[in-house]
């Protein structure tokens, strides 16, 4: 195969943090300025999850980037519209009045604009993501595209500290030195264009052209793409075990579904109102930096564990990982401290859990999709992965609401049953050499 020369240093790491900027804007950011804007959290968690729509779908229009222009094509172009829309974020983002920020009553109505061109860049880095993961396997051959999975993973795991720890951290200090929430907020939006116009800038010259990326316009076998989606459907919806395989999907992650949603919230909101009342850019040290750092480390650890124990005997460990370190809220409701050290070791401790347990549910799903469509059924997998963070993301804000954050805590607590459940029904059908080296 005709591959390119350049090599994949000048390229991959750019790309995969230029993937994971708008995701963390999109989905991260966008919480934690609302939050600050005074939207209450009912309409925040319900318009924010919203948002993740576009990658929940995202396999339903994967074939169009697979027989329109090249992968190179949509890279550059969605780079250009994501750089845009970050501009138009930055110059039409409304200014609600200190006063009505203090009372926690915005309406969500006023951001409609800022929705608007959120839902259009959640849908651009859906699909700069389905690009870019094709890119990276057209331009290289298959050992260059096994010696580069760590590098890609690196950097888009820094770009997860990059967008959930400094940008909020910018943010923070911009409004300690200013008092101007809206104006923090239009900072760091500009900010983060800047950046990805530099990358996107970057990418229209050292981006690679490979003599393999063309627009695909039939299947390995001879058949439409579109058919080859049809059948993968297919034959994803009758494997054996379906309906126990979607259930653990929608509920492993259950507890954190909710959790994630008012785990940002919870931190910069009053101490009389059930929350810590940290600053801003508090937030982006202990929750986007030290949170992000820990949810790496116990990915990492969760995969050495799995690769030695194979993945039937670990899914008990990662399940408790999962649902135990949701207690550390629990505590921090209950207790509120003031120590930023406790505050950031209670959600270190969370995050280490959740990136533990969380590797059982990818290996899960790279076991389930086992087969001739395994590419295909991975990407359904996926879908049910960002549906099983929708769903209790719409009405996680009114829970929290109606009961204050310490019963929602207990909530998610008792949520941990469910993850459970499915646990034990599922380690049943488990092959127990599956995952060992």
């Amino acid at each position: 195969m005709n591959k390119t020369k350049s090599s994949p240093w000048f390229w991959i790491p750019t790309l995969y943090f230029a993937e994971g900027i708008p995701y963390f804007i999109v989905n991260n950011i966008s919480v934690l300025m609302f939050a600050k804007m005074g939207v209450p959290n009912g309409q925040m968690s319900f318009f924010t999850t919203l948002l993740y729509f576009p990658w929940f779908l995202k396999g339903l229009w994967s074939p169009i980037v697979d027989v329109v222009k090249t992968k190179r094509w949509w890279i550059i172009t969605m780079q250009a519209l994501l750089t845009a829309l970050m501009i138009l974020l930055t110059l039409t983002l409304p200014k609600p009045s200190p006063d009505l920020i203090a009372s926690g009553n915005t309406g969500i109505g006023i951001f409609w604009f800022t929705l608007v061109l959120f839902i259009i860049a959640a849908f651009a880095s859906a699909t700069h993501d389905i690009a870019a993961d094709g890119f990276y396997m057209l331009a290289q051959d298959t050992s260059s595209q096994a010696a580069f999975i760590g590098i890609r993973n690196t950097f888009y795991r820094i770009s997860s500290v990059f967008g959930q720890g400094v940008l909020v951290f910018i943010a923070g200090r911009v409004e300690r030195s200013s008092g101007n929430i809206p104006w923090s907020w239009q900072v760091t939006l500009a900010v983060a264009a800047v950046i990805f116009f530099l990358v996107t800038l970057y990418h229209t010259f050292m981006l690679p052209r490979s003599a393999e990326d063309h627009p695909r316009v039939t299947g390995e076998n001879g058949t439409s793409t579109l058919s080859e989606l049809g059948n993968s459907f297919k034959t994803f919806f009758t494997k054996p075990g379906i309906l126990l395989a979607i259930a653990f999907m929608l509920l492993y992650r259950l507890p954190e579904g909710f959790l994630i949603k008012l785990c940002q919230p919870f931190l910069v909101d009053k101490v009389a109102n059930g929350g810590l009342g940290l600053s801003t850019d508090s937030v982006g040290i202990v929750y986007g930096t030290i949170g992000v750092i820990a949810l790496l480390a116990g990915g990492i650890l969760g995969g050495i564990f799995a690769s030695r124990v194979g993945l039937k005997k670990a899914l008990w460990w990662m399940a408790a990982g999962m649902t135990l370190p949701c207690l550390t809220f629990v505590y921090l409701a209950a207790a509120q401290p003031t120590n930023l050290v406790v505050i950031a070791v209670a959600i270190a401790i969370e995050q280490f859990g959740y990136g533990f347990g969380f590797t059982a549910y990818t290996l899960y799903m790279m076991y389930f999709s086992d087969g001739e469509f395994k590419t295909s059924h991975y990407a359904i997998c996926t879908a049910f992965m960002a549906l099983s963070m929708m769903l209790p993301g719409f009405v996680a804000g009114f829970i929290q609401e109606s009961i204050g954050y310490l019963n929602f805590f207990w909530m998610v607590m008792l949520c941990c049953f469910a993850t459970l459940a499915v646990t034990i029904l599922v380690r049943r059908k488990i092959n127990s050499e599956y995952g060992k080296k």
